[in-house]
């Protein structure tokens, strides 16, 4: 009866109707934002919110009962439980914002696709890389605000009066919204070569620490797509052992059987 079960939890086609249902949550949540559709179509949404949130509760309990603590050993279970009973949370005022976070159910097709489950692996992998490459582009930023404070504070306080300030202002320069009119050309106004400190800064920090993390990344997920062609390899190769172990099985005893036979011919002879 368990087998039967775990193949209805673990077939393909299980998944694939998860995966409708998940889109369909999506829509729906979307759709209960609109002032128009919900004073239409309040009572209809609910009910199919109920009836989603009633599905994944029956496919997260089937999944523990099938898999039982190895469940909870798998992160992306453990997410997917947490979503779900996140969904279960009262209607109160109190619990508002944790009911906010049903939409986090539309995440669960991280774990329904698998390439965007190895896109989610390959960035979560690339996180201690990435914290390295943060903290040098702090330090970046230090040195640059605090220059910034000094050369320019005095002149124009709105925008380099405080080292909080001169963050702000350089984080607008680095993205590059409307630095040119907005920063550089009043400062240019007072300081022409204002314009050198500016440039280098937005050189070190937009063109090259940020490519770092894209190289970080492209790394990482590199790293985690050949993992997985490993982990497929080691499949198939258990798959063919598998499949080939009768065969090599009726090999050996015909082995032997022919061995047999050549001692009786020989005993005759």
């Amino acid at each position: 009866m368990l087998a039967k079960f775990r193949a209805i939890v673990d077939d393909p086609r299980t998944e694939r109707v998860i995966m409708m249902v998940i889109i369909v949550n999506a829509i729906t949540l979307g759709l209960q934002t609109s002032k128009a559709v919900m004073a239409n179509w309040a009572g209809v949404l609910e009910i199919f919110d109920d009836i989603i949130v009633a599905i994944f509760v029956v496919e997260v309990t089937s999944r523990i009962i099938v898999h039982r603590w190895a469940f909870f050993k798998d992160p992306w279970s453990v997410f997917d439980f947490i979503v779900v009973a996140i969904s279960l949370v009262p209607a109160s005022q109190t619990f508002s914002v944790l009911r906010a976070l049903r939409i986090l159910r539309v995440l669960r097709l991280i774990t329904a696709v698998p390439t965007l489950k190895a896109v989610v692996g390959g960035l979560l992998a690339a996180l201690p890389g990435m914290g390295s490459i943060v903290l040098l582009i702090m330090l970046l930023y230090y040195v640059f605000a605090v220059i910034a404070v000094k050369l320019y504070g005095p002149e124009f306080p709105e925008l380099f009066g405080t080292l909080g300030k001169s963050f702000f202002t350089l984080f607008t320069v680095m993205t590059l919204e409307g630095w040119v009119d907005g920063v550089v050309k009043p400062i240019m106004e007072k300081f022409p070569r204002a314009w050198v400190f500016f440039i280098t800064f937005i050189v070190v920090t937009t063109f090259m620490v940020l490519n770092l993390f894209i190289g970080v990344v492209v790394n990482a997920m590199q790293k985690e797509h050949e993992k997985a062609e490993a982990l497929e390899r080691e499949a198939e190769r258990e798959i063919m052992h598998e499949e080939a172990a009768p065969i090599l099985k009726e090999v050996r005893s015909l082995k032997a059987d022919v061995a047999e036979l050549r001692k009786a011919l020989a005993g005759k002879t």
